[in-house]
C-alpha cells in the first residue's frame, strides 16, 4: 500500500469506531478490538469480548438501540511505519448527546492514542488509550 492509502485505512478505522459506538453496535466495536488492548478509565481490557462487555455494562442504550450520542473525532494525526507494518495515531474526541430530557450538548471531550498493526494486508487496532479531560453531564450516557 502507499502511505496515503495506509493513512486513509487507519483514519477509516478511527471513524468506524465512532460509528459503531453511536449506533449501539457493541459487538462490532468488540470485533475491532479482537486482538487489541483498550485502555480507558479502568483496568486495561484485552480482546473484543472484554471491550464489548464493558460497553454493554456501562453505556445506556435507548429505545432506538443507540446511546443517542455522536462521537466527533478531529485533529487526527497518523504516522505509518511501512517497514514494520505498524502505525500510530493521535486524535481528539468530543462526545455529543441528546435525549428527550437533555438538549443536545457536549458531554465529554478528550484524546485517543491509538496503535495499529497490518495483518494479512489489513490494518487493525492493536491498542486504544482513551483520556477524557473534560466531562459534562454523563448521567444519561453512563450507568452509575
Amino acid at each position: 500500500m502507499s502511505a496515503a492509502a495506509d493513512t486513509s485505512a487507519v483514519t477509516n478505522l478511527i471513524a468506524l469506531y465512532a460509528e459503531l459506538v453511536d449506533t449501539g453496535d457493541f459487538a462490532g466495536v468488540g470485533a475491532l478490538f479482537a486482538d487489541a488492548v483498550f485502555v480507558g478509565s479502568g483496568a486495561p481490557l484485552e480482546g473484543g469480548a472484554a471491550v464489548e462487555r464493558m460497553l454493554r455494562d456501562t453505556v445506556i442504550l435507548y429505545e432506538d438501540g443507540t446511546p443517542r450520542t455522536h462521537h466527533v473525532t478531529t485533529n487526527i494525526a497518523v504516522e505509518v511505519d511501512e517497514a514494520t507494518g505498524t502505525a500510530a495515531a493521535r486524535s481528539y474526541v468530543t462526545v455529543f448527546q441528546a435525549v428527550p430530557d437533555l438538549p443536545l450538548q457536549s458531554i465529554a471531550a478528550g484524546r485517543y492514542h491509538d496503535r495499529f498493526v497490518r495483518r494479512d494486508g489489513r490494518w487493525r487496532f492493536a491498542e486504544r488509550r482513551v483520556r477524557i479531560h473534560l466531562v459534562g453531564d454523563v448521567s444519561r450516557h453512563l450507568r452509575s
